[in-house]
């Protein structure tokens, strides 16, 4: 029986910042702008003489991010000249952070966090043109945040999680919108295996634009080092890409190591001491910090009683997160009354607003009479999904509006018995099943009676009327 290998993964991960003006320029920072090379000036373009300007806003970011993961803020920290050659970086040089960081330690998802630091994007290059190259500026300085992570991942669904949950982070922060489609996240996975405790030969897979990518890359990764492995092959240390279209992992080039870099401080920028910086002060901040995404996860699962594949979607969601919240509010905790109002949220109303979010009339009174229609049976499950449509166009009173629709459940024996009768009449082939053991039957005729009353009737009357006279 052959051991089984043990998979070690390191996660760094670049979030572009929200911040109206690039990292050390005053040129502006919009992710938007379609028209190459606008967004550029003498200190981006590293024109000689161009002096930096550190963004305080973009610092105050990344703080913020430090303290929300539970993470050590340092006193003490400088920017460095990471150098190297390539054409989306005109000095010859990126402005990052190497030995002193902004934020040491924290964790996410229970994955320990190293660092978090502040560095500037590189330009767009664009490689599809032919035999020539196109380079766009307008991201050249663009605040980056870079988060690195203890190897301690071991799975791509865990990898994926960590990054949805950071994306989430920063979005409830207001740090970044952190698009993967838009490149405003980026994620790299370190990648080894080996068959003991010691760390395999690590291999980085690089831009990865999408959580299903950060998976399917991962596991290609793995595979592959494992075959290689097993035919008695080496594994080199190196960088590699994805290729979405063959579905695998291509290299491109040498793994560099930090002394490639020749990282030293940059003389053009200050020390910067946090401690002396007020706007910087824990106190101050964390009246900023709102409610993290485990804390509202946590507070919705245990508090309100909903599942949480609801809880996950309000998450993502801001329109239908403050509806449900408000409806938690008007049903006054009543959990009962709170999941089910969740449940036509998370599906009907979420139907409703996919392709029409403007358009979200319903208040949450309304809908809170609505669910409670439903609950005390006046309205039928069937009833309330063709009432909320007519109520998510036109907000209005629903017990009216029921009323005028003809959607009140009818729970009157001698209306329904007729209505019973004529379904019976209709459809002797199932009636003979039914009589034959099909008990599936029985609902089938309960469906047409509720198609028959146009939804109205209240299906225990039916259903308890049918096994009568079909007895």
């Amino acid at each position: 029986m052959s051991i089984p290998y043990k998979t070690t993964i390191g996660l760094e991960i670049h979030a572009e910042l929200k911040t109206k003006s690039k990292m050390f320029c005053g040129c502006k920072n919009d992710t938007e702008e379609k028209r190459p090379n606008i967004n550029i000036c003498p200190i981006c373009m590293a024109h000689p003489g161009a002096l930096p300007v550190i963004n305080k806003e973009a610092f105050k970011h990344v703080i913020k991010v430090g303290m929300a993961i539970g993470g050590k803020i340092s006193d003490f920290t400088e920017f460095d000249r990471k150098n190297y050659f390539y054409p989306d970086i005109p000095k010859g040089y990126q402005i990052s952070q190497y030995k002193y960081p902004i934020v040491s330690g924290g964790s996410i998802n229970g994955v320990a966090i190293t660092r978090v630091h502040l560095e500037e994007d590189t330009a767009r290059s664009s490689h599809d043109k032919g035999n020539y190259s196109l380079i766009d500026f307008n991201r050249a300085g663009v605040p980056l945040m870079e988060l690195v992570t203890e190897p301690v991942v071991k799975s791509a669904e865990e990898a994926s999680a960590f990054a949805k949950e950071l994306q989430l982070v920063l979005r409830y922060l207001g740090a970044s919108d952190a698009n993967m489609e838009k490149g405003e996240m980026r994620v790299e996975a370190n990648i080894s295996v080996s068959k003991d405790e010691n760390f395999g030969t690590k291999v980085e897979v690089k831009n990865l634009n999408s959580f299903k990518v950060v998976e399917k890359a991962i596991a290609h990764e793995i595979a592959r080092q494992i075959e290689l492995l097993e035919e008695k092959g080496e594994v080199v240390q190196e960088t590699r890409g994805w290729d979405e279209n063959k579905e695998e992992t291509f290299s491109q080039r040498m793994k560099e190591s930090s002394h490639d870099y020749r990282y030293f401080p940059d003389p053009d920028l200050p020390k910067i001491k946090i401690s002396e910086m007020p706007e910087f002060s824990a106190e101050m901040l964390k009246k900023e910090i709102p409610e993290l995404p485990w804390e509202k996860r946590e507070r919705f699962m245990k508090e309100l009683g909903i599942k949480r594949e609801d809880a996950e979607m309000y998450l993502y969601d801001e329109i239908l997160c403050k509806f449900f919240e408000e409806v938690s509010k008007e049903l006054g905790g009543d959990k009962k009354l709170i999941g089910l109002s969740s449940n036509y949220i998370s599906s009907d109303l979420a139907g409703l607003t996919k392709n029409n979010s403007k358009n979200f009339k319903v208040s949450p009174a309304n809908f809170t009479a609505l669910v409670k229609m439903v609950s005390e049976n006046k309205i039928s499950s069937r009833g309330a999904k063709d009432l909320l449509a007519l109520l998510f166009e036109k907000d209005t009173d629903p017990e009216k509006l029921a009323q005028e629709k003809g959607l009140l459940q009818k729970s009157d024996q001698g209306e329904l018995e007729v209505i019973v009768k004529k379904i019976i009449k209709d459809n002797p082939k199932v009636v003979a099943e039914y009589k034959a053991g099909k008990s599936a039957s029985l609902q089938f005729l309960i469906g047409q009676g509720m198609k028959e009353s146009h939804g109205s009737a209240n299906p225990q009357v039916l259903r308890d009327i049918l096994t009568s006279l079909l007895k």
